[in-house]
């Protein structure tokens, strides 16, 4: 059941591959623009809307209620399904290992509390709701996510540079599969319940794991190189992202992964993107910088190799 999105922050990371992921599976994709848009008069006649409005970690307390709101607004006015990238800033540092539906969202960090705030605050708007919850990004272009911003130029010289420790396993979400997954929900959305939360499981790695992958994909041998955090912490005194990057800096060194049951049990056929294809892929663009729109020609390549 295909029909008509509209992608809210499509130059974004998540809504550039959504974008993509959509017009590929045949639906009528329409771009925000907030510069130009209004977005109750945008939204008339569309099934889904996809929120991937983020904006930066330090403006998270101001914006994220507001343009909440926003989106609970245009999905009343429209009865459109709002889908949703979760995080898993919701957990906290005391959380378990697996993380999924049924684990407390009991983060006391501020940035934690934010996207707690929020996602029940969806929960509460009585609307219909898809939330997809992943780990790290793995992208198909430079988009500044921590891979291709602080890990992976160095590989040029034979090194991956990691926040945290090495051998702890985190999880990853290859964007091209995420947005693909999100479409299969959204053509699924009359048969799920009004609020749907579902695990994006992806991969779970550790730093030695994609340091190894990564070494056969450029056939050399890929060192691992801890980040030195205190730059960035003697920066946080006076930088208030530094501050916000510390504040979240446990999630490198907290030994995690999402659970894959909610997933499996709504998209038991769906088919990831083998890792090796998708670390190609992420690594690829570290050293081409690409656009950061989407391209209607570009969604019909194959998601593991577009860059």
């Amino acid at each position: 059941m295909t029909g008509k999105v509209l992608i809210l922050g499509g130059s974004g990371r998540f809504g550039r591959n959504a974008a993509e992921a959509f017009w590929d599976a045949g639906w009528r994709v329409a771009l925000f623009d907030r510069a130009k848009d209004d977005l109750l008069q945008a939204v008339q006649g569309m099934d889904v809307i996809v929120n991937g409005w983020n904006p930066a970690y330090t403006d998270w307390a101001t914006q994220v209620p507001r343009l909440t709101e926003q989106v609970i607004a245009a999905a009343r006015a429209s009865g459109a399904t709002v889908i949703v990238p979760g995080n898993v800033y919701v957990f906290g540092k005391e959380a378990p290992e697996g993380f999924g539906p049924d684990v407390a969202h009991a983060a006391r960090n501020p940035l934690g509390r934010v996207r707690i705030e929020m996602e029940q605050r969806l929960r509460d708007a009585d609307i219909p709701v898809i939330l997809l919850r992943a780990g790290d990004f793995l992208d198909t272009t430079a988009s500044g996510n921590w891979f291709d911003l602080q890990m992976a130029p160095p590989l040029k010289k034979g090194v991956l540079i990691y926040p945290g420790n090495p051998e702890v396993p985190h999880a990853w979400a290859f964007l091209p599969d995420m947005a693909r997954a999100a479409v299969a929900l959204a053509e699924r959305r009359e048969s799920l319940p009004q609020f749907t939360e579902v695990n994006f499981p992806g991969y779970t790695l550790t730093g030695q794991d994609m340091a190894r992958l990564i070494g056969k994909t450029l056939e050399r041998e890929v060192r691992v190189k801890r980040m030195a955090w205190w730059p960035v912490r003697l920066a946080s005194l006076v930088w208030p992202l530094g501050a916000k990057l510390v504040e979240m800096r446990y999630l490198w060194d907290k030994p995690h992964h999402l659970t894959h049951e909610s997933f499996d049990a709504l998209l038991p056929d769906f088919q990831t993107t083998p890792v090796d294809e998708a670390l190609a892929a992420a690594v690829a663009p570290v050293l081409k910088a690409g656009s950061d729109r989407p391209r209607q020609d570009h969604a019909a390549q194959d998601p593991a190799t577009a860059a």
